[in-house]
């Protein structure tokens, strides 16, 4: 008897349905994405407890035929791709020709279609096909999925609770909205609009609608052509910030991606503007050939193989650093009322949150690190919020110009320069302050390697892991550009015998102990950070620190740095070296309207 024999088709569907649909949030992905490549412009999303119940797809788009209806309940039938050609060289969001067989084999389907000529009514209970007739319907698809995993109980035991199902599907549709502007969406959830887009194409509309107007008008625009790339979109100011990467928004030719490199790329973008563990919010949109793409990696799509990749994330890198670096703004110190956006659960929002009890201590957590505000713990719907216009105005960016208009009036515990301005109360970080004009004198110095050295009488020696004396060859070809040449000592020191003429600024132990650190958390320590690592620990070390009384004329020096430097709003660790409160806020907190 043979030990090998051919699975039921029945059984492969419901194999594939395991890699495509885990939770209700695959399903309206599969669908909408189908949506999507047969051109709709409206597409409605309505669900019900979560998804878990039952979730309806309406489109206005193309609709099927009979014959298509039919064949798209089979494995592996799909009008994306014919040959082995086209499967590198994807259009299309969908081309596997798995999802709707896949759902079909684990729930209750009910699919109304018409192409324009024809209306067709399809039915499958659980991989059986129930009903196929012709019926009277609108031009478009309709797909009703209910029982999800019903007779799959080892599959239903892993959904959680309808509010958290649902909230993984509104943060998909989100997404989907921002990577398809110029299609309307609408989700609904238990009978209730949740979420809602004009599909005018604008993206700055859909920030509002999904995080409020302070990120939208936050939102700078950038766009920029090279090589095979083309990268727009948008990049809210730094001073508004989150907890985590969760608001970096990618797509590929309109199809959402996850990857590493190209997070990494916006990160580090963003890296001089934003303290640690604070992350931006960004949205990217990158075009290239679809030739140079491979999208069959994943059997959700998510992730994609790219040609030419370092190309692209330099091309990231450098574009929104120079938007962030032309339109800066200074943090503004704000009183939150009320939280009426949708969020998601564990979702925070991240705004500068005096309290009147202690204002020494609000404005030190306003330069360290913004207060977070928890949102609600289900979804909630928007309250009277003004409808944003299509060309929001942006406020017109001072840069260095901000620092020729303060008027410096007392310093406050040794730490902070109070000033005015036009507008309000300035507040600047003196030894922040400091460490962004040191670092940009010393990046400017820096620029070259170091050629002239200084000899030690006594030999700098500097305790290591033996993972660090075994790659001494390795350090020495990153650290001999800044003039330092590291000898091992034994299994587990280094020593130095000369030092650049840069070094009497630093505390030399720490700092090379700092620098070593490096090597060991790295394998490929890259030379662009490194030199940026470098030069921001000496900028802190030769800077004015917290606790020291200023003259008059000594703060107005440090003002006058700023002015002088490229980016002088935050310090080289992403601190923002720069606070104000505005007048019509102090008039709030005093109660005069």
């Amino acid at each position: 008897m043979a030990h090998i024999h051919v699975l039921s088709e029945q059984l492969t569907n419901m194999i594939a349905a395991g890699e495509v649909v885990d939770r209700p949030a695959n399903i309206v992905k599969e669908c909408v994405e189908n949506s999507i490549d047969a051109q709709a412009q409206v597409i409605d999303i309505e669900v019900w407890q979560g998804g878990i119940e039952r979730i309806m797809i309406t489109d206005d788009g193309i609709g099927m035929s009979p014959e298509d209806a039919d064949l798209s309940f089979c494995r592996h039938a799909t009008s994306k791709i014919a040959d082995e050609a086209d499967l590198f060289n994807i259009q299309t969001m969908g081309f596997r020709g798995e999802a709707i067989p896949s759902i079909a084999s684990v729930a209750h389907v009910d699919m109304k279609t018409n192409d324009g000529t024809t209306g067709t009514h399809i039915v499958y209970d659980y991989g059986e096909k129930k009903t196929k007739e012709e019926i009277s319907c609108p031009k478009g698809t309709c797909i009703d999925v209910s029982g999800l995993f019903v007779k799959t109980p080892a599959r239903f035991k892993h959904l959680k609770s309808p509010t958290y199902e649902f909230s993984i599907i509104a943060d998909l549709v989100n997404k989907l909205a921002l990577s398809h502007p110029e299609i309307r969406f609408t989700l609904s959830h238990n009978d209730r609009v949740i979420f809602q887009t004009s599909g005018n194409g604008n993206i700055q509309e859909i920030l509002f609608q999904m995080y409020g107007r302070e990120v939208a008008m936050n939102a700078i625009p950038f766009e920029k052509q090279k090589d095979e790339f083309t990268i727009k979109g948008y990049a809210v100011q730094p001073k508004i910030n989150r907890a985590t990467k969760y608001f970096l928004f990618v797509t590929l030719n309109t199809r959402l991606i996850r990857s590493n490199p190209i997070q990494h790329a916006i990160l580090d973008a963003y890296s001089d503007f934003l303290p640690k563990q604070r992350y931006p919010i960004c949205v990217l949109q990158i075009t290239t050939d679809t030739q140079l793409v491979d999208v069959n990696v994943h059997p959700n799509k998510w992730e994609v193989r790219l040609s030419k990749q370092s190309q692209l994330t330099e091309l990231i890198r450098e574009t929104i650093k120079e938007t962030l670096s032309a339109q800066l703004k200074t943090v503004e110190i704000k009183q939150i009322k009320k939280q009426p956006v949708y969020q998601q659960p564990e979702m925070t929002y991240t705004y500068p949150v005096p309290k009147r009890q202690d204002r020494s201590a609000e404005i030190h957590k306003g330069f360290e690190n913004y207060q977070s505000i928890p949102t609600a713990p289900d979804p909630i719907v928007q309250e009277e919020q003004e409808p944003i216009q299509s060309d929001i105005p942006e406020e017109t960016n001072r840069g260095p110009e901000f620092f020729n208009h303060l008027t410096v009036l007392a310093q406050l515990h040794d730490s902070y320069i109070l000033c005015s301005d036009e507008k309000g109360l300035v507040i600047i970080d003196q030894h922040a302050a400091q460490e962004r004009y040191h670092y940009e004198q010393l990046l400017e110095q820096l620029d070259h390697p170091v050629m002239q050295t200084q000899p030690l009488l006594v030999p700098i020696q500097i305790d290591v892991p033996d993972t660090i004396t075994a790659q001494v060859k390795e350090i020495n070809e990153k650290t001999e550009f800044f003039g330092l040449h590291f000898e091992a000592f034994g299994d587990d020191q280094l020593i130095l015998r000369e030092v650049p003429n840069w070094f009497n600024e630093v505390d030399a132990i720490p700092f090379l102990q700092d620098l070593l650190d490096t090597f060991v958390k790295e394998q490929n320590v890259n030379m662009k950070s490194l030199r940026k690592k470098v030069i921001a620990t000496m900028a802190c070390h030769s800077s004015i620190r917290f606790n020291r009384p200023l003259s008059k004329p000594e703060m107005e020096k440090v003002i006058e740095d700023l002015r002088h430097c490229k980016q002088p709003y935050h310090c080289p660790h992403g601190r923002p070296t720069v606070i104000t409160l505005s007048d019509e806020d102090l008039r709030k907190e005093f109660e005069r309207g």
